[in-house]
């Protein structure tokens, strides 16, 4: 879930809770605080506690609410999912530790000694784009055999690769989960479970439907739902992942705020390509009611 902020880029927790429920009603069964879509680097730690206490508090049992506390240090990735997990959030979100590059065996236990100190489910976040490290198949599969590490946000953009953590995971209690709305469908054929979605923001019910259908056997059905949302899921990540997003949901027609330097508002070329990307599936504001928040 993307991060609300007012005029003065403080955190609008009230349009966050709306937001929230919005989200909920719309299609998605879960949601992500603080994760790369939240600008969790410029979020401060106690606004990210804020935030997990205010979405819980809004959603309740209608949904799961995954905190986003990892870092690139062990010993406050522990801290802070410990914090989290006092406020009654029902996961983890754990990014692979960026910056440090650790090797396989350093991350291995990176996440295996956070396991250790919390009750919460854990969902792997890796990322090779944003931390410069990939977890291989072969850590995972490891990990997978912690009772609280649940899964994988595999966001390195290979269904290959997602295939083999598959493979090494078989009849073990490890989901994966797209980190990329584009490589869903594909991800679901070798595999995968859901996605932690940017589009879902707009689109979560298609999303949510196009899953239902891929599971009952409905596979051209299924592909169709991917095909008619493809343009919408390239253009949300032609620039830094949420600044198109954010635009997106200003058109249409909810007051999400600007974003956080250093990141910047979209350029004129890619609001109209957002807009364009809109436009077919009805999503901009006036063109389908929709709620503001």
């Amino acid at each position: 879930m993307l991060t609300p902020f007012n005029e003065k880029m403080e955190v609008d927790y009230d349009a966050a809770a709306n937001l929230a429920k919005h989200l909920v009603e719309h299609g998605n069964d879960g949601l992500v605080i603080a994760g790369t879509t939240g600008e969790s680097p410029t979020l401060t730690h106690d606004e990210k506690l804020k935030l997990f206490k205010v979405v819980k508090e809004a959603v309740g049992s209608k949904a799961s609410v995954v905190a986003g506390t990892g870092n690139n240090s062990t010993a406050e990735s522990i801290k802070f999912t410990q914090e989290a997990e006092a406020l009654g959030v029902d996961g983890a979100l754990v990014v692979c530790p960026y910056y440090n590059k650790p090797p396989q065996e350093g991350l291995y236990r990176h996440f295996e000694m956070i396991a250790s100190k919390t009750k919460l489910p854990i969902m792997i976040y890796n990322v090779p784009g944003r931390t410069s490290v990939n977890m291989l198949p072969e850590t995972m599969a490891r990990l997978a055999d912690i009772p609280n590490i649940v899964g994988v946000k595999e966001s390195a953009g290979s269904v290959e690769q997602a295939a083999e953590i598959a493979r090494r995971t078989q009849g073990k209690s490890f989901a994966i989960w797209s980190g990329d709305d584009a490589v869903t469908l594909p991800f679901l054929s070798v595999g995968g479970i859901g996605v932690v979605s940017v589009a879902g923001h707009l689109v979560g019910k298609e999303i949510s439907q196009m899953i239902k259908l891929f599971f009952e056997g409905k596979v051209v059905e299924a592909t169709a739902i991917h095909l008619r949302l493809m343009e919408l899921f390239k253009t949300l990540f032609i620039t830094t992942n949420p600044i198109p997003l954010k635009a997106a949901m200003q058109l249409a027609g909810f007051k999400v705020g600007g974003l956080r330097p250093p990141l910047v508002w979209a350029g004129e070329k890619e609001v109209q390509a957002v807009r364009e990307a809109m436009r077919p599936l009805r999503l901009l504001a006036g063109e389908e009611i929709r709620q503001s928040v």
